[in-house]
């Protein structure tokens, strides 16, 4: 779920679990339908391009090939322009670019112009546009995040079951250049999908004057190092490690039966319309798969062991296509898309949800980037493998044995790593208990009758601090009253000593002054 990213609002920010997410959650659900349907839909023009440049089918499965090896391989690349100038203008020049390459392929004149066109620009524009859409709405779904990924995974199977017939109408109305030219306009609403991704609004501004004092402490430290634009750093978690190997090995025949399926039931004989019928039978079910196994992943019990789900999952996909590779005709590759549409949409509900739960929401910018580049390899060698092995068999059943085999050995590989390196150690939680009971459970545990005597004993000992400042305060005016009396008193005093002084000097003049008088009278 790292790196500096432009439009992710401060940690202190929690992620809405709705409002405006809803309208994040559609522009992502039509993007998933276009970056993975489309792939599959350009399968329905294999036949006309084969008969347009006569090549092979191991040639014109280079083209869903380099389309799906784009949206995985610019993974990093997605990541850094992300992290750089945010999700919004990324995937309206993403829109831009899917669009150009499809309007590009209808004027080409060989097999390779149509490499360079539909995988190369068309699947550049197709990865700007998906994995932004899914940062943004890992950012503003938390709780309902399952639910969030299986109903934003469901545009898949939707955007298949409308593109594949439109394509096959496209091709008999306008010819294979009229349907490229009219499905790149399609494609031109990337862009307002992109439109929908606005930011989440940051914190108040009390908190924002405290996260600019932050940073402003942080820039003045003379050893402050910049976040990186990607992080490699998730190459040290084992369950990103474990994830990383077993979704490669997964990508390798996941993608091989939905792109073969087609060209298996017109093999048998069977009309262009009603093959192209079982897509449409194989997205319908996708459908309802996703989002019910979303909720399951929800559920309380379910969601911490989400791993091992996704790894039956997987093991369902491929024992269906052990299976499948036995059907004979179009009524047991109907019963094939069925239960392909069931364990295919778990799949899909659940990849990006065990990514997100594996390594969290700050470092899932760039986990998912680094996951993509990894599986852009086994998806540029799927299909094409297929193709070849197709070639030199002429029988389907070994493609759909192969896709089998590897799924199979994807769901061993994640379950079995699982379960034996990635243990919680039994001394932690030990040490937890010793250390943090006090602050963490008891908390928990305190009643609240106990929170409302604190409260009160508190409140209790604030009014005795302010009944002693008060009395303090009362005691000061008292002395200073006291001193200002007795000055007073003072004062009184001094001037009753004075007139008594000069009375006495004035009182020779009574009769009785001979006692009083002076030397000189009494001789």
């Amino acid at each position: 779920m790292g790196g500096v990213v432009v439009d992710d609002g401060p940690s202190g920010v929690k992620a809405p679990d709705g409002g405006w997410g809803w309208a994040v959650l559609t522009g992502c659900f039509v993007i998933t339908g276009f970056s993975y349907a489309f792939p599959k839909a350009v399968s329905v023009f294999f036949k006309e391009l084969i008969k347009e440049f006569g090549v092979g089918y191991s040639d014109t499965a280079w083209i869903s090939s380099i389309l799906l090896a784009m949206l995985y391989g610019t993974g990093p690349l997605c990541s850094v322009l992300v992290n750089r100038f945010g999700c919004r203008p990324v995937m309206m020049v993403g829109g831009l670019f899917a669009s150009l390459g499809m309007i590009l392929a209808s004027q080409s004149t060989s097999i390779i112009h149509i490499y360079l066109t539909t995988g190369v620009i068309t699947g550049l524009g197709l990865a700007l546009n998906f994995q932004p859409s899914l940062i943004m709405l890992n950012r503003y779904f938390s709780e309902k995040r399952p639910l969030a990924n299986g109903l934003a995974a469901a545009g898949s199977p939707v955007a298949l079951c409308c593109l594949s017939p439109l394509g096959q109408a496209l091709q008999y109305q306008y010819g294979w250049r009229g349907g490229f030219l009219i499905l790149g306009g399609l494609l031109l609403n990337c862009c307002a999908c992109g439109a929908l991704m606005r930011p989440l609004k940051g914190p108040s501004k009390k908190n924002e004057l405290e996260l600019e004092e932050k940073e402003v402490k942080e820039v003045e430290k003379p050893h402050a190092k910049s976040k990186p634009l990607l992080d490699f750093t998730v190459f040290k978690d084992k369950g990103f490690l474990i994830y990383t190997i077993a979704a490669s090995i997964m990508v390798l025949g996941l993608f091989v039966p939905p792109v073969f399926v087609v060209s298996y039931a017109k093999e048998l004989g069977n009309e262009d319309t009603k093959s192209a019928l079982l897509l449409t039978i194989l997205g319908f079910i996708d459908i309802f798969a996703r989002p019910t196994c979303g909720i399951i992943a929800g559920m309380k019990w379910v969601r911490p062991r989400v791993v091992y789900m996704f790894s039956f999952a997987m093991l369902f996909n491929g024992c269906t296509d052990l299976v499948g590779s036995q059907a004979k005709d179009y009524p047991s590759l109907v019963v094939f898309c069925i239960f392909f549409g069931i364990s295919y949409g778990m799949v899909g509900a659940l990849q990006f949800e065990v990514l997100m739960a594996i390594v969290g929401t700050e470092k899932f910018s760039s986990a998912i980037g680094l996951v993509l580049l990894m599986e852009a390899i086994a998806v540029l060698v799927g299909p094409p493998g297929a193709g070849r092995l197709l070639d030199a068999t002429k029988n389907y059943m070994y493609v759909f044995l192969l896709a089998g085999f590897e799924v199979v050995f994807a769901a061993v590989v994640l379950a079995s790593c699982n379960f034996l390196f990635i243990k919680t150690k039994p001394s932690e939680p030990a040490a937890e208990l010793e250390n943090g009971t006090v602050t963490a459970e008891m908390e928990q545990l305190r009643k609240p009758g106990e929170e409302e005597e604190e409260k009160g004993e508190k409140e209790g000992k604030e009014k005795e601090e302010t009944k002693r400042d008060g009395e303090e305060v009362e005691k000061a005016k008292e002395d200073e009253e006291d001193t200002e009396k007795k000055g007073k008193e003072e004062i009184k005093l001094e001037r009753v000593d004075s007139e008594e002084v000069e009375h006495l000097l004035k009182e020779p003049e009574q009769p009785n002054g001979a006692l009083l008088a002076g030397p000189e009278t009494c001789l």
